[in-house]
């Protein structure tokens, strides 16, 4: 019997004494933990290095977009199909090699003697990424079945989630300014290794059920579809939303998506089984997950041009002062959502770290020319953190809960395919106001404006961004608090108790 077959009983313990079977359930969460880190501090780390790797390779400003775009494309769009491929032939199976092949990419990444091949590199980083994600959720989905357990583990995995591109923003200063940009990739190996032999050792092979068929209409559209709103909002951050290829592009994918969903409701073998997104609870998290990526967004780049370009931060001193946030949202997820969740239910916590988030991101309003950080940035970096951590740890759940065994994998996609989708509107939408912004008073000042102005106007366009996203971070408290159902707990705590009493895993609730 392994121990997601086991039933938790309310001390954690798995019945007929079995604390070491428990002890490694939780070892395994440490595992799927370092694999969700290396996937998202990856988006970010490599941003650090990108002026270090641009000047080493010679590769032009119209060029570095690349770096991170191969990356994104190729993970937003493969990652339905990531999922259901761990629900095909295993998320053990597929975490490993999702581990494997990220390395690998990563090596080719760190080795990279032209800017062609960084770039492949990236985007086979970004195909790897897309089997390990959704496997890693997945297991965790199936793994922690008991309410108070789940919502522990849950809230731990969420502060990762939440606080790992601020991780990578350190990471990827100390690694850049004392070692090489190519380290920002090498990093990546160590990770995997510890997490292939944590998977070996630690993980319980899952019990065998009926493997799906690929669908192979929804992949073509769904991934094409993908491609195409993930291509076409990074277009339009550099060629402008007029430009004929980020309309093409754009339209093309909202067709797409939308022929993908005509042909769910139709095929026996669905990819995405629309129980999974249409059940209230579930919809509602999804897109909470999607807006705040969005509003993340605002946070980590904009407020690093602050640092970096107003207050004449160093990368090193850059990624320090985001510290304070990755530690807030572990605090937060682990001792407020991981703790409250099975009491008061999402609904509560979503809509009240909505509004906290909120509150920090209308803090960096204060920011001005010659701020302090200590009495400026520091107060909005805690706030925020606290906000978004029971945000993550509450909403991750809830996607996930109720879900069949046989659906983990792609419920768990979807939620990371909601992130980067998420991600890659916020970084069009909000680039593109900002250059807006910084234009309209630059104009506004006429003739050659002084140095002191464009700082001036800059800081205008930070305030605007800042602004917004607190804007969609209200809209994430609206989801919790209108579209999630008070109920969620209650039918965890009910299915929980079906699969006490039958000894297996209970399919989808609704």
């Amino acid at each position: 019997m392994t121990a997601e077959q086991t039933a938790p009983t309310r001390s954690g313990a798995t019945p007929g004494g079995a604390p070491a079977l428990d002890r490694r359930r939780w070892i395994a969460l440490a595992v799927i933990a370092l694999a969700q880190l290396m996937v998202v501090l990856d988006a970010t780390i490599v941003n650090i290095a990108l002026p270090s790797a641009q000047s080493d390779l010679g590769f032009g400003n119209d060029q570095r977009q690349w770096v991170v775009t191969a990356y994104s494309l190729a993970f937003g769009s493969l990652l339905l199909l990531g999922g259901r491929l761990g629900d095909l032939f295993g998320r053990k199976t597929t975490f490993i090699v999702g581990l494997v092949g990220f390395a690998v990419a990563s090596v080719l990444g760190g080795l990279a003697d032209s800017f062609g091949l960084l770039v492949a590199a990236r985007a086979l980083q970004g195909v790897f990424g897309a089997l390990l994600a959704p496997a890693a959720l997945g297991m965790l989905t199936t793994t922690f079945r008991d309410p108070k357990e789940r919502g522990r583990a849950f809230g731990i995995f969420g502060s990762i989630a939440g606080s790992g591109a601020a991780i990578g923003l350190l990471l990827g200063g100390v690694l850049t300014e004392y070692a090489s940009w190519r380290w920002c990739l090498y990093v990546n190996v160590v990770f995997a290794v510890l997490g292939v032999i944590g998977a070996l050792v630690f993980m319980a092979t899952p019990p065998k059920v009926d493997r799906p068929r690929i669908d192979v209409a929804g992949v073509l559209t769904i991934t094409a579809g993908l491609v195409g709103i993930v291509y076409g909002f990074s277009n339009a951050e550099t060629n402008g939303w007029n430009a004929p290829l980020t309309i093409v592009m754009l339209a093309a994918g909202v067709v797409l998506v939308a022929a993908f969903v005509f042909i769910e409701l139709r095929v026996a073998h669905p990819l995405l089984p629309l129980r999974v997104v249409l059940d209230r609870d579930r919809g509602g998290s999804f897109i909470a997950i999607g807006l705040v990526a969005i509003g993340m967004f605002g946070i980590f780049l904009f407020l690093t041009y602050y640092l970096e370009q107003t207050l004449g931060f160093t990368a090193l001193q850059t990624g320090l002062a985001f510290l304070p946030m990755p530690l807030s949202i572990m605090v937060s997820a682990t001792q407020i959502g991981g703790r409250l969740l099975p009491r008061v239910g999402p609904k509560v916590l979503i809509f009240a770290g909505g509004l906290v988030a909120a509150t920090g991101l209308l803090l960096l309003l204060r920011t001005d020319l010659d701020s302090t950080y200590a009495g400026t940035v520091l107060p909005a970096l805690i706030v925020i953190g606290l906000g978004m951590g029971t945000i993550f740890s509450s909403a991750m759940n809830t996607a996930t809960t109720g879900v069949a065994r046989a659906d983990a994998g792609v419920a768990s996609a979807t939620v990371n395919t909601m992130q980067q989708i998420g991600g890659s509107i916020g970084t069009a939408l909000l680039s593109t106001i900002f250059t807006n912004v910084v234009d309209d008073r630059l104009a506004a000042a006429g003739g050659a404006p002084s140095k002191l102005q464009q700082a001036q106007a800059v800081l205008d366009g930070y305030h605007t961004a800042f602004a917004i996203s607190a804007g969609v971070l209200v809209l994430v408290a609206l989801a919790g608090g209108l579209l999630i159902n008070r109920q969620s707990v209650r039918l965890a705590k009910l299915e929980h108790a079906s699969a006490t009493a039958t000894g297996s895993i209970p399919a989808a609730a609704h």
